[in-house]
C-alpha cells in the first residue's frame, strides 16, 4: 500500500480490532490493581499485578486477533 492509498475496510477493521484489545487490557489492569489494593497488597505489588494482568490480557487478545485475521 503506497502513501495515496486510502485505509482498506480491512486495514480500518484491524485497528479497531487493536484499539479495542489495548482497553479491554487496560480495564483488565485497572480491575486487577483495584482488587489487588483491596486485598492488602501494598502500592508496588499492586502495580505488579496490574502490569501482569496488562500483558497477558494483551498477548491474548493480540493473538485472537492475529488467528481470527
Amino acid at each position: 500500500m503506497n502513501s495515496t492509498t486510502p485505509l482498506l475496510a480491512d486495514d480500518t477493521l484491524l485497528a479497531m480490532a487493536v484499539v479495542i484489545a489495548l482497553l479491554v487490557s487496560l480495564l483488565a489492569a485497572v480491575v486487577a490493581g483495584v482488587l489487588a489494593r483491596a486485598d492488602g497488597a501494598t502500592l508496588p505489588a499492586a502495580a505488579s499485578r496490574a502490569g501482569t494482568a496488562f500483558a497477558a490480557s494483551l498477548a491474548l487478545a493480540t493473538a485472537l486477533v492475529a488467528l481470527l485475521r
